[in-house]
């Protein structure tokens, strides 16, 4: 009768299931499949054991299962390890080295179960197939990633290094030159309080890179004590104007009775004026650059423990040209740049992010193409002792 779940396929010769399965099991040829009596001896042998392994069934019936395995593998009792694991958890897989008839190795792929009937414990069911192919092609494709890697990390270093010999040649020129003309133009006051002004600009570049190059060799040692970020904004007012050009105006925001905040002092002075340098360059011709502070009193939703007592915000926003949504999200990868060589090493953001993470900060950049660009560097504030 149609729908029946009784009736039987007219095209199937086999009624039995034990048969059936018997038959099914001995024709897969790609896993090996056997059984182990409680010690491990094999009790039963299918046609893709002897694929894979080149064992006949009258070979192998009655052996150990352990001959597969290497003497190593045999001597610290991992055949032994596979069979206690799948009696007490239920199940063991792993991947290894197993030996042919031949002597010949391949890549094993190995799954054992436990086998109970009516609560006796009574063997194991083993799986094994042949992964050699598989695991050769990872080889080959982790060794050319590793080429890949080795291949661009030896490019970047070489840019890097490229970079980095123009900018410093271009700053010892800047002041080579200036002490050349001051010599020349002694009498000329005018003139030479300009060169002597340039001349300090390129030598606070070339600490600003020897501090960029440090900070990234070593990774950041930071000692952190009690500032008011307005004074050390205050102490570094003129580093950060002669930072800029003349045609760049640079103007303070600075908002009262802050709290304090736990910062190295060096390396906060180093962060602001990687900003100050990073919206200087950002500018063809004229603009201005800002730094203001301001209380903020939530953490980004990165943080994952935000400050109980708020934070501390120093902002420095520029009208320059902006980055693209893409070049922000590589903006704080070391060696990225989008300046043209001899113009920045590339480590100016990524040592203000490192910087703001080691004070328990955070940073925002938020910059649009034409429009320009502002990093706010938000830290912890030290509550009051006081209060």
């Amino acid at each position: 009768m149609i729908g029946s779940t009784h009736s039987t396929s007219p095209f199937s010769p086999l009624s039995d299931e034990d048969q059936q399965f018997r038959i099914l099991v001995q024709s897969i040829t790609d896993y090996a499949i056997y059984m182990l009596d409680p010690f491990g001896y094999i009790q039963s042998w299918n046609a893709g054991g002897q694929r894979i392994k080149g064992y006949s069934r009258d070979e192998i019936v009655g052996q150990h299962f352990s001959r597969f395995y290497s003497e190593d593998d045999q001597a610290i009792g991992l055949p032994e390890l596979g069979l206690k694991t799948a009696r007490e958890e239920g199940k063991y897989e792993s991947e290894g080295w197993r030996y042919r008839k031949n002597g010949s190795r391949f890549r094993a792929s190995v799954i054992i179960d436990p086998i109970w009937l009516e609560n006796e414990f009574i063997g194991y069911a083993k799986i094994t197939r042949d992964i050699t192919a598989r695991y050769e092609a990872e080889l080959r494709l982790e060794e050319t990633q590793r080429a890949l890697a080795q291949s661009q990390k030896l490019e970047a270093v070489g840019k890097f290094t490229f970079g980095l010999a123009h900018d410093f040649n271009n700053l010892l020129t800047v002041v080579v030159n200036s002490l050349d003309l001051i010599s020349l133009y002694r009498t000329d006051q005018s003139r030479t309080e300009k060169l002597i002004a340039g001349a300090m600009r390129a030598a606070d570049r070339g600490t600003l890179l020897t501090r960029q190059l440090l900070a990234f060799g070593r990774g950041q040692e930071l000692a952190p004590e009690r500032h008011n970020v307005n004074l050390l904004l205050e102490r570094s007012r003129d580093l950060y104007r002669r930072a800029c050009d003349t045609s760049v105006t640079i103007t303070f925001d600075l908002t009262s009775g802050l709290p304090s905040v736990l910062v190295d002092a060096t390396a906060f002075e180093a962060a602001i004026l990687n900003l100050v340098v990073n919206s200087r360059d950002a500018m063809f011709a004229s603009g201005e650059i800002v730094i203001s502070t301001h209380r903020g009193k939530s953490a980004t939703a990165a943080e994952t423990q935000p400050s109980t007592t708020g934070y501390v915000c120093i902002s420095v926003s520029d009208n320059g040209t902006g980055m693209s949504p893409d070049t922000c999200d590589r903006a704080t990868e070391p060696f990225f740049t989008t300046k043209e060589i001899g113009k920045g090493s590339g480590l100016g953001l990524s040592q203000v992010y490192g910087f703001a993470k080691q004070s328990g900060g955070f940073v925002n950049l938020r910059s649009e193409v034409g429009k320009g660009t502002e990093v706010l560097i938000c830290l912890p504030a030290v509550s009051d002792p006081s209060q």
